[in-house]
């Protein structure tokens, strides 16, 4: 499919809408808003719907198929946070703190693309494997090296929180606790058990999800307020780093063998940014960091760059590469 139609099928995709509604509603201040409490439903109810479908397509996947898999996952846990900690230190000029609560929310992963990058494939006929939530769940981890790399710049290692406090706190989170959670109930659950709970888990997915993405827009709109703050610097990172990540994740999964949808999806997770689990951990463990340049950047431009722009291009490089 040729790039402007397979931008303008991206964009005309009733989650993208959704999002783009909220991103109108954020920009002209309307009264349009979802309760706290939704949004934490919303949110829970997305990631527990994931793990379960995850954990039992695991369960059924030949673990020969995922080895490969798992190991490009722990290549770039490590490897793109790194890459962002070194460049917003060196080119960006941010101290320690402040380049490692980025690298944090650039080496984690954000949920809500995630779940449109898996609704987008199987929208274009090449759904991904369940089992790629297994793979945002161990990315999540990247948060932890990122701090422990603010830690260890800084020279301090023996204060502050300890390393098994860093991994507790990611371990508490709701990310990792209903995506692992959900994973083990998913890959026990038998098949008669599977299809007395697949309708709420499976056929309302989709719709949950245009919810979540409404709220989303609204609050990316909101952050793009806080431009100013963020920078050119930013601007151009928040854009440049996910095409970087995400071109070489697409390589990376299209190397060890894995389907178009798999291998888009596996360059989309690394492509994203986190505005959920690491905003929480770096206000914990780097409060002199400021959320102005973070959170802006991962959510205010990353987010809607991803969405409109960021998935065809990833898709349309795994496409090519399937060839």
């Amino acid at each position: 499919m040729p790039g402007l139609d397979l931008l303008l099928a991206n964009l005309l995709q009733p989650i993208v809408l959704a999002f783009v509604l909220g991103a109108v509603a954020g920009f002209v201040r309307s009264e349009l808003e979802l309760p706290d409490a939704v949004i934490k439903l919303l949110s829970i109810y997305l990631l527990f719907s994931l793990g379960l479908t995850g954990g039992r397509e695991l369960a059924q996947a030949e673990i020969g198929a995922v080895l490969p898999l798992l190991a490009i996952t722990l290549l770039m846990t490590f490897a793109i946070p790194t890459a962002a900690y070194v460049v917003a230190r060196r080119f960006g000029r941010f101290d320690v703190s402040n380049a490692a609560a980025i690298a944090a929310h650039y080496g984690s992963v954000s949920t809500a693309t995630f779940f449109s990058a898996v609704a987008f494939a199987a929208a274009m006929g090449t759904p991904a494997e369940g089992y790629m939530a297994a793979m945002v769940a161990l990315m999540e981890f990247g948060v932890v090296y990122s701090l422990a790399l603010a830690r260890f710049a800084m020279g301090r290692a023996s204060g502050g929180v300890q390393p098994g406090a860093l991994v507790l706190s990611v371990v508490r989170g709701r990310g990792i606790l209903l995506l692992a959670g959900g994973m083990a109930i998913g890959a026990l659950a038998s098949d008669r058990q599977w299809q007395q709970i697949e309708p709420f888990y499976g056929d309302l997915f989709r719709g949950m999800l245009m919810l979540f993405l409404l709220e989303m827009g609204i609050t990316a709109a909101r952050q793009i307020r806080a431009f100013r703050e963020v920078g050119a610097f930013m601007a151009a990172f928040g854009v440049v780093m996910p095409v970087v990540h995400g071109l070489a994740g697409v390589t990376l999964a299209h190397a060890v063998g894995l389907g178009t949808g798999a291998v888009f999806v596996f360059g989309a997770i690394c492509a994203s940014a986190s505005f959920i689990d690491a905003p929480a951990a770096c206000r914990a463990s780097l409060p002199e960091a400021n959320p102005g340049i973070y959170l802006t950047a991962s959510l205010g431009v990353t987010l809607p760059f991803n969405l409109l722009v960021g998935l065809p291009l990833y898709y349309q490089y795994a496409s090519w590469l399937a060839r």
